[in-house]
C-alpha cells in the first residue's frame, strides 16, 4: 500500500494536517520571489511572502491585506515533537548558522544578552526577501560572529551561544 507524505501547519495558533496528494492538487505560480498566486477549488488567492525563517519552518504570509503567521511541521517534525526530541535537540544548539547565503540588515541581539524560544536574533536578506533569523530555545549570547550590512554564506556562523 503506497502512502503519502503528511504535514502539519499551524496558521495563527490554528492546526491544520494535510497530505502531499492535497498539496499537489494547488495550482502555484510564482509571480515573484515573494509573490504567488495559488488556485485550489475555483478559490484564486495572491500570497506574499512577509518574512521566511526557513531553519525554523516558520512563515509570515499576507493574503488580502492580513498577515498569517505559519509553522510546518513534515512527518519527521512531528515524529520529534510526539517523542518530545525536537525540544531536547534544540537545546543542544551552541552557535547559529546562516541557512542561506545573505545580507546581514539587522542585528537584534547584543553580547551576553538573554533570549527566548521565538526570539528574533536578526534579520538577513537573500533573493530580495527579509528572513527573521530566531531562536529556537532559551540562551545567552556569547559572541555575536557578524555585523550589519556584512555578506555571509550558508553555514556560516552568525552567532555563538552559552
Amino acid at each position: 500500500m503506497a502512502t503519502t507524505k503528511s504535514y502539519q501547519a499551524s496558521v495563527n495558533g490554528f492546526i491544520f494536517n494535510f497530505t502531499q496528494t492535497a498539496l499537489d492538487a494547488v495550482d502555484l505560480v510564482t509571480r515573484s520571489p515573494a509573490e504567488f498566486h495559488l488556485i485550489k477549488d475555483h478559490r484564486s488567492v495572491i500570497a506574499t511572502l512577509v518574512e521566511a525563517d526557513i531553519t525554523g519552518k516558520k512563515l509570515k504570509i499576507e493574503i488580502d491585506g492580513e498577515n498569517f503567521d505559519v509553522e510546518i511541521k513534515d512527518e519527521l517534525d512531528q515524529l520529534l515533537e510526539i517523542m518530545e526530541l525536537g525540544s531536547a535537540s534544540k537545546k543542544q544548539v551552541r552557535e547559529i548558522r546562516a541557512p542561506m547565503p545573505g545580507l546581514v540588515l539587522e542585528i537584534t541581539v547584543t553580547d551576553g544578552q538573554e533570549v527566548n524560544e521565538g526570539d528574533k536574533i536578526l534579520i538577513l536578506q537573500a533573493m530580495k526577501m527579509e528572513n527573521s533569523i530566531v531562536i529556537h530555545t532559551q540562551a545567552k549570547i556569547r559572541k555575536i560572529a557578524v555585523t550589519a550590512g556584512q555578506a555571509v554564506e550558508k553555514g556560516q556562523v552568525l552567532v555563538e551561544l552559552e
